[in-house]
């Protein structure tokens, strides 16, 4: 049993309790360990998928059985128009958002000399302009009631590169200027805006790239380890409460010292 769902089965803090969710890409890794984390606080969880249905309903069972309120949710967020339509829908699931974790993504690879068009687009608008979309439709509501949490999920190759991800690379590095311009214009409204940026997480979508590159990850970071979902899942949670409440604009590293400062 995750660490989450334990604490979840023995009564939550209370912290977020009243409060509603949104986790993009909430059926697998870090998202489901982010619903998880913010249902053992006593958050009401929309658990986003694209196409993993059945691991997606599984969260929301895994949720309810301890007592916990989920909904999931399907969109395709590199549609134009699904950000609204899956804000509109978690919100008549479960009442206006408070917090929102946009965590989907995805990663392809190609060098910069043969991607085409198409995957370039296709990438941006998943791993930039959705959160600009899911961000923007739930602003007017948080502001209107004077508080929100918007929790962005970057990676470490914001800062460092990766070959044959030049497209993710840029997207994720876009969340933080986006983060930043964000959080200026939110000012004073009670609602924040801030980055968690993982490292190499044991998740499907880093050990499905290049499994062989493992020894050399492990070398490359200073701890000797991947990190667990759990561990970027608890600090999304923390940005996500009211302890956090003088944080904004702010980039939470969680890669077992491989990206500093």
């Amino acid at each position: 049993m995750s660490q989450q769902m334990s604490s979840l089965n023995q009564g939550h803090s209370g912290d977020l309790t009243g409060r509603t969710a949104l986790v993009t890409g909430g059926s697998r890794g870090i998202g489901r360990a982010t619903c998880l984390a913010l249902a053992a606080q006593g958050a009401a969880v929309a658990v986003h998928y694209h196409a993993a249905e059945a691991a997606a309903r599984a969260v929301v069972e895994a949720i309810e059985q301890a007592s916990g309120s989920a909904v999931a949710l399907q969109a395709d967020l590199a549609e134009p128009a699904a950000g609204n339509r899956l804000v509109a829908a978690a919100t008549d699931a479960l009442g206006p958002l408070d917090i929102l974790v946009n965590n989907a993504g995805a990663m392809t690879g190609a060098t910069v000399a043969e991607m085409s068009d198409e995957v370039w687009d296709r990438a941006l608008a998943l791993n930039l302009t959705a959160v600009f979309r899911c961000t923007r439709a739930c602003l007017t509501s948080m502001q209107a009631r004077g508080w929100g949490r918007i929790i962005n999920v970057s990676s470490q190759a914001a800062y460092t590169g990766s070959a044959r991800h030049a497209h993710y690379a840029a997207a994720k590095a876009g969340l933080l200027g986006f983060t930043y311009s964000v959080a200026k214009e939110l000012g004073s409204s009670g609602v924040t805006i801030n980055v968690v940026a993982p490292g190499r997480i044991e998740t499907d979508l880093l050990l499905g790239q290049t499994p062989e590159r493992e020894a050399e990850w492990l070398r490359q970071t200073p701890m000797g380890r991947l990190g667990e979902s759990e561990e970027v899942a608890e600090t999304i949670a923390f940005l996500a409460s009211g302890r956090a409440s003088y944080i904004t604009g702010a980039v939470f590293n969680v890669n077992g010292g491989l990206v500093m400062g």
